[in-house]
């Protein structure tokens, strides 16, 4: 073995053992299980613990965290947990199970998609901050008080991370129906308190209709039951001054908590001010307590609403008081979480997507299937037409596999449906390389070399082509990771380390098991299946009418597309609601339609799908108005359980998508694609020429467009899947040209003879193989994604299959074909100079 091969062995069991150790534990274990074998000095109490757990676990077992929190309650549990520090945590016990949580968790952290649950992406109101920083600060604020009260839930493993500069997204696992109201209505509850004083005169004045100037009028809801009587509920109204009494309001606020009142044992919300708070609210009871028989009364103001009015009754010096109302223990304890963290500005939620547990696991059901059929798909085509170099792409291709997983997890990434649609996608690309190889391998073979200078020649000959179609492809991933949102820009992450670690794969580990077997002698021949046999096709004289009809195409598509209007933009583009319900008594979508009218949204979309399974859902798309209009899911799913009891509809996902948001993903799109359209044309341009560079950018758009008119003539609305899709075309479009490009510019310098059209052809007849090969297995791939991976993901696949066709056809009658006429069939200058150049080298 050489020094090389040694260490390239060594950096290939490195790479091995830490993606093993990066993926260890793959799955999970039972969180109460964990709690229970990690406890020490148990008591009594702890096994009251467990013993509760399991009961509502058993009622409910997609909520094991919020179970076993729910069962915890205000037992104190840090006594049983020695080795975990949490002595100087604000809330102890949450520390703990937190710490528990994620100890108990897999490395494979899977997405909502995959999971269920409930994710919100929640907007800011930053318009009256004027500088950056105050934006960054008061983002960094709110992402801290938005997770001090998810952590008020019970959620496992919730996330919450900012997006720009005036955003945050908010992912919130396992949420039952009660808990996402509850999540929704916490998320934007600003919790701005005011202490104001109301009116000495106020009811006099407000019985004779006057209101004073500086005061306005606040109601207050009084509810009262007396034993075995229902419920009386009334309003009060009081006169209240505008505005805090000496400016008293909840930045002062130290801590607030859930008590009782002694006599009536009603929930009450007591607080407690920091020091200089506590001088204030010294300073304003005494100035305000009862002065003969005048008595005053200090209202208590909740993000504008009268919580309490209480009556003062003498100095208070401690910095303490309590808010009294009409609460119950729900209401106080959410109370209680806004108040110990408000926001310092107002916050909205402007997009929201839920996915239903048993759909999410549905998901993973199919992603596998899809996974499986389209490495099997490709394995196996691999495997019959190239042999044993086939079997050895085979294993690189485990091996590509097993590390992604391994940087996927050590990175902490999380996989989602889009994202096992990049590692399919990633199965498909990733034999491209060894494709290009192995054609370079029997070319030189063909041309009497021995074994060991046709693998050497084969490799140093295809490694140009590689890096070029591979950084190419990579750096069409990268915008989709930097400019894409939420489930593109784990797809974009997916294919870009995929993509890089095909490199890795093909050129060294390939390489080495080639190399090894000629050392012990066991490779004498290379033996493939070569179906595709020197071809002498004359692709460009059929360029011109293939050229025009074409973009005959693209007008009609695109035409129909515009004809169309605002049914072509799905609810990512348009914001609005996309609901998915399952059922057991299909009703007919007259029907829908008529019940759908009393809602008073407009126009929506009703369709049933059905996967090949045979499994049927109705999907359901309604527009919005604004970017505060988030309620018309939960109108729809209540109008399908009242009026159609008997069809059994359950709502099993759904996405909220304000418009703002859709005209950004708009926006974002055409300028990702722009970007990649740019970087290619000067990257191509640096390694080629100028016509080159424009060759590949035409026929990009071409693809582009082609793609889109025909995604619009088969009914399809635009989404965030398609716009993955259409950044992944340009990747993979470029791919196969700069593969056909790399021939021309080789044979022009090694002096081909003939016409330019005559060394075009030629160049895309050597390279007919890789390109359908290629163009091929990422076919196949694709299409088990389309078949198998289910409606999420139907979008994309259908997307890029039209993509792939056109993305191939492309190459050819698109882009050789500009470079033809942009020479006018004359050899480009710079390609005549360097076949002198060689022509003078051979001779010398």
């Amino acid at each position: 073995m050489t020094p090389k091969h040694f260490w390239q062995l060594l950096l290939i069991i490195f790479v091995m053992i830490w993606s093993a150790f990066s993926l260890m534990p793959p799955t999970g274990r039972d969180l109460l299980q964990d709690f229970q074998s990690k406890a020490r000095a148990r008591d009594a109490a702890f096994t009251n613990i467990l013993e509760k757990a399991a009961a509502l676990q058993k009622e409910n077992a997609n909520r094991t965290y919020a179970n076993l929190k729910d069962a915890v309650g205000t037992n104190e549990i840090t006594k049983y947990f020695p080795h975990i520090n949490a002595k100087a945590e604000k809330n102890p016990t949450s520390f703990v199970l937190n710490r528990l949580q994620r100890e108990a968790s897999g490395k494979i952290k899977l997405g909502l998609d995959l999971q269920g649950g409930t994710s919100f992406l929640v907007g800011m109101d930053t318009d009256k901050l004027s500088t950056n920083s105050d934006r960054g600060t008061a983002l960094s604020h709110a992402v801290e008080v938005l997770r001090s009260r998810v952590d008020s839930l019970g959620v496992a493993e919730p996330l919450l991370q900012p997006s720009g500069e005036d955003r945050i997204v908010v992912q919130l696992p396992g949420l039952t129906e009660a808990d996402k109201d509850r999540a929704r209505e916490l998320l934007q509850k600003p919790a701005f308190l005011e202490f104001r004083m109301v009116h000495p005169d106020s009811d006099a004045l407000l019985a004779a209709g006057i209101i004073e100037p500086g005061y306005e009028v606040l109601k207050e809801e009084v509810r009262s039951r007396e034993p075995g009587k229902a419920e009386v509920r009334g309003i009060r109204s009081y006169l209240v001054k505008k505005g805090a009494e000496m400016g008293l309001t909840g930045k002062y606020l130290k801590r607030a908590y859930l008590t009782r009142d002694q006599l009536s044992n009603k929930p009450e919300i007591g607080f407690e001010f920091d020091k200089e708070g506590g001088d204030i609210f010294a300073k304003l009871t005494t100035e305000w307590s009862p002065k003969g028989n005048k008595k005053f009364l200090m209202a208590i103001v909740l993000d504008g609403q009268l919580s309490s009015a209480p009556q003062i009754n003498g100095p208070i010096t401690g910095g303490r008081g309590v808010i009294q109302g009409n609460f119950d223990v729900k209401e106080a304890l959410d109370l209680v979480s806004v108040l110990e963290n408000p926001l310092e500005t107002q916050v909205r939620i402007i997009e929201e997507r839920t996915v239903e547990p048993s759909l999410g696991a549905d998901t993973i059901k199919s992603g596998y299937t899809a996974s499986i059929i389209g490495i099997l798909a490709v394995a196996g085509f691999m495997l019959i037409y190239y042999l044993l170099a086939g079997a050895i792409a085979n294993v690189a291709l485990l091996f590509n596999v097993f590390i992604l997983f391994g940087v996927l997890c050590s990175i902490e990434t999380t996989l989602t449906m889009p994202g096992i649609a990049g590692l399919v996608l990633t199965i498909g690309m990733a034999v491209d390389a060894n494709v290009l190889i192995f054609e370079r391998i029997r070319e030189e073979l063909a041309a009497g070399k021995s074994m060991r200078g046709a693998l050497s020649a084969g490799y140093d000959k295809a490694f140009g082509t590689i890096l070029d179609s591979h950084v190419t492809t990579i750096f069409a991933s990268v915008i989709l990771i930097y400019m894409g949102t939420g489930p593109v820009k784990g797809f974009g992450m997916v294919l870009c380390i995929g993509v890089t670690l095909s490199l890795f794969t093909a050129l060294i580990i390939t390489r080495l098991i080639f190399d090894f077997l000629l050392a012990k002698g066991m490779l004498t021949s290379l033996k493939m299946l070569n179906i595709i046999k020197n071809t002498k096709f004359d692709f460009m004289a059929l360029a011109k009418p293939a050229f025009v009809a074409s973009w005959i195409l693209i007008i009609v598509g695109n035409a129909y597309g515009l004809y169309r209007g605002r049914d072509v933009l799905g609810v990512e583009f348009s914001g609005g609601d996309d609901m998915t319900f399952s059922f057991t008594t299909k009703v007919e979508t007259d029907k829908l339609r008529e019940a759908m009218s009393k809602l008073n949204m407009g126009e929506a979309m009703i369709q049933y799908q059905k996967e090949l399974t045979g499994k049927e859902s109705l999907r359901i798309t309604t527009r919005v108005v604004d970017d505060k209009t988030s309620e018309n899911g939960k109108r729809v799913e209540e109008l399908l359980a009242r009026d159609f009891k008997d069809a059994g509809f359950k709502l099993l996902g759904l996405d909220h998508v304000g418009p703002t948001v859709g005209k950004e993903i708009q926006r974002t799109a055409v300028v990702a694609a722009l970007l990649a359209m740019f970087g290619i044309l000067v990257y191509v341009a640096f390694r080629y020429e100028l016509s080159f560079a424009v060759g590949a950018v035409v026929a990009i758009l071409h693809d582009l467009l082609m793609t889109s008119g025909m995604f619009f003539l088969f009914g399809h609305q635009m989404s965030a899947s398609f716009v993955a899709a259409m950044l992944t075309i340009i990747g993979f479009s470029i791919n196969d040209t700069v593969v056909i490009f790399d021939r021309i510019r080789e044979d022009l310098k090694l002096g081909v003879r003939g016409s330019f059209k005559e060394v075009l052809n030629k160049a895309i007849n050597q390279t007919l193989s890789r390109t359908i090969i290629t163009s091929g297995t990422v076919f196949l791939a694709t299409m088990s994604l389309y078949l198998f991976g289910g409606g999420v993901i139907n979008d994309f696949a259908f997307t890029f299959l039209v993509g792939i066709i056109t993305g191939t056809y492309s190459s050819i009658y698109i882009a050789t074909a500009i470079v033809l006429w942009w020479h006018k069939g004359e050899r480009p200058k710079t390609a005549a100079t360097l076949t002198t150049e060689a022509t003078v080298a051979a001779r010398a």
